[in-house]
């Protein structure tokens, strides 16, 4: 049961409460039943009540629900009695089917974000568009950032969302050094050039405003982002964390 509720919650644990606050009904798909969804989540809320269940649709195989809950996929049965944990594999195919129903999902929650919301570097006409979860002072976040320039060239457009790995506050309910940082650069008069500044390691000017720092971390966290930077492709699909300009263009080639 412990490995059970750590494999539901785990790199989502910091948000339970917000996610319980927000009160957010999960998308489920027109073939499930309003029944059977209540039941879905009841089952999930019986072993963790700060589990946000975010999606709910028929599993590949038969007698079960694919569910995606607190950043993992879990496979519920029709019956309430039985939650599986991992990846399912069509073994005619050599298929990850859990896979495709991770990219449709993160596919449709980036839709959503707002322009206004991301930190954007592209070129005039990009071929590709990539969503980067990132950290002001990782290191790998830092080298790919290097090459911005270079994914542009390319025509990779890269828009970037913010995901502090300290998460948003301490254990004592302060503010995250990272997160207050990255709410000075989303806060910045010219976010791209505080961005940049940050990344080459210039602590930004301190700034609040309104801003988006908090939600995108959650954000991740419910697409399963588990460490920066985290690379989306268009389709959803994640390509990996630092890569080069060169095994970006082909892992987007690759899935065109």
């Amino acid at each position: 049961m412990k490995r059970l509720l750590l494999a539901l919650c785990i790199g989502g644990v910091s948000l339970n409460a917000g996610a319980a606050e927000s009160g957010a009904a999960p998308v489920v798909d027109p073939a499930v039943t309003p029944a059977a969804a209540q039941m879905v989540q009841q089952a999930i809320k019986g072993l963790s009540a700060n589990v946000q269940v975010d999606s709910i649709e028929p599993a590949p195989m038969a007698g079960f629900y694919e569910v995606i809950a607190g950043g993992q996929m879990i496979y519920v049965s029709t019956d309430g009695k039985y939650l599986m944990h991992g990846e399912l594999i069509d073994l005619g195919k050599h298929q990850n089917v859990s896979d495709a129903a991770w990219s449709r999902f993160r596919k449709d929650a980036l839709a959503k974000v707002p322009a206004s919301q991301r930190i954007v570097f592209a070129p005039e006409h990009p071929k590709y568009t990539v969503t980067v979860f990132t950290d002001v002072n990782c290191g790998f976040c830092r080298a790919l950032h290097e090459h911005v320039a270079a994914f542009n060239k390319a025509g990779i457009a890269v828009e970037y969302l913010a995901w502090p790995r300290e998460g948003v506050t301490t254990t004592a309910g302060r503010p995250t050094q990272t997160y207050s940082e990255m709410v000075s650069v989303w806060c910045a008069s010219d976010r791209k050039a505080a961005f940049t500044a940050a990344k080459q390691g210039q602590a930004p000017k301190a700034a609040s405003c309104t801003n988006p720092v908090k939600d995108e971390f959650e954000l991740g966290v419910r697409l399963g982002v588990s460490g920066t930077p985290t690379i989306i492709g268009p389709d959803g699909s994640t390509l990996g964390g630092y890569v080069t300009p060169e095994q970006l263009l082909q892992a987007l080639q690759k899935g065109s």
